[in-house]
């Protein structure tokens, strides 16, 4: 089937995760307490927002490199791709939570830590599986040989290491742990270690036709 319908539902639900993000961070004149101090009280919620923010957006870019050069989608895909924004669409929930909960420290701190660390986890996995049956189906549009398949892996496999990493560190310097994460997002976001480099995209744009063509 065409994946016009995943990418569509896909971007759909992204934006409306990064939007509702913002919904936690709020100010009021009725507490008498300056504005100023407000906002600094008030760091733990702008520190989350920073990190799922770029989270979200690195979601969002990686998806659309990964799915750019792709000609067709099976169900298992579809599985995968719904799986990943399942645990995308639950952001805005972990990001509200650890905002919370850090300040204070304690058991609740290190449940929130867990929980926004295992989403982030899960969210590598689900972007993993996505870019290995895209591979073993031969989906995308350009061949591409076994070494450069598996060095794709690989780097975006990073994240499956990384993130368990930064959850442990996370639980005993949370702040560590965000700053870790917003570094870590960035780094796929304008790396040289994204899901599939763009110098494998350089040929034709009549590839997919030609496979297309040689399908019917």
């Amino acid at each position: 089937m065409g994946k016009a319908r995943l990418e569509a539902f896909s971007d759909g639900v992204m934006a409306v995760a990064i939007t509702l993000l913002v919904l936690d961070l709020h100010t009021s004149a009725s507490t008498g307490v300056p504005l100023g101090q407000q906002l600094v009280e008030e760091w733990p919620s702008f520190l989350a927002y920073v990190l799922s923010f770029f989270v979200i957006g690195t979601i969002w870019v990686n998806h659309h490199m990964m799915f750019r050069r792709v000609v067709e989608v099976d169900r298992l895909t579809m599985l995968y791709n719904l799986l990943l924004l399942l645990f995308v669409s639950t952001i805005p929930f972990t990001t509200s939570t650890l905002a919370e909960f850090i300040q204070d420290g304690g058991e609740d701190a290190r449940v929130a830590v867990i929980l926004y660390g295992s989403v982030s986890f899960a969210m590598s996995v689900c972007f993993t599986l996505l870019l290995q049956r895209i591979f073993s189906r031969d989906l995308i549009r350009q061949n591409i040989d076994q070494r450069s398949r598996r060095i794709a892996l690989r780097r975006f496999g990073v994240g499956l290491v990384l993130y368990p990493v930064a959850t442990v560190v996370g639980l005993f310097s949370p702040i560590v742990m965000m700053v870790g994460l917003i570094a870590l997002a960035l780094y796929y976001l304008v790396g040289s270690s994204g899901v599939i480099p763009e110098e494998w995209f350089e040929s034709s744009e009549h590839a997919s036709d030609d496979r297309i063509d040689g399908a019917v």
